[in-house]
């Protein structure tokens, strides 16, 4: 084989090694990009959950406070509950990007919340119609479910918070 054969032949398959490491370079490159939007679009659900949940949290700390008063007036009682439902209802807006957008086991910890919390919510409830009918025998009796089923709530969130760390790829 003559030389100049030989360095074309030598050049076409270095071309061809370096178009076929590019190529896999590239994918390689895509995949990674691909998984990072993946996470940021995870972490952003997961954010926004989380914001929305601390927000209804704060207006059911409000009506819980109306509420274990001696007497609840009854004007500020609608106003702080009707606060608590809208922010509910975005609790529950960001909870099915979350199911969307994460994997099973975190999907799993948000409706362990949303069921601790709608628990919660059934004793707020009960309290505030005990409260605008002028019921007083179960008060005790319902702030002391109540605080009970805040921490069940709480443990609910910090279970949660730790699997979307998890899925986010941040054991730390």
């Amino acid at each position: 084989m003559d030389s100049g054969l030989a360095a074309l032949l030598g050049a076409a398959v270095g071309c061809a090694a370096t178009l076929g490491a590019a190529v896999v370079t590239g994918r390689a490159q895509a995949r990674s990009q691909h998984a990072q939007q993946n996470r940021q679009h995870r972490r952003d659900a997961y954010a926004r959950y989380l914001s929305a949940l601390h927000d209804r949290d704060l207006a059911m700390d409000a009506v819980l406070d109306v509420l274990r008063s001696d007497r609840p007036d009854p004007a500020a009682l609608d106003e702080l509950t009707d606060r608590f439902v809208a922010l509910a209802r975005e609790v529950h807006r960001a909870c099915e990007v979350v199911i969307l957008e994460g994997p099973a086991s975190v999907a799993d910890l948000a409706s362990r919340v949303t069921d601790a919390s709608a628990d919660l919510s059934y004793v707020m409830r009960r309290m505030a119609e005990n409260a605008r009918a002028g019921y007083t025998t179960r008060t005790t009796e319902d702030a002391a479910l109540a605080a009970e089923r805040e921490r069940a709530l709480y443990t609910a969130i910090k279970e949660f918070r730790l699997a979307a760390r998890t899925a986010l790829g941040r054991t730390a």
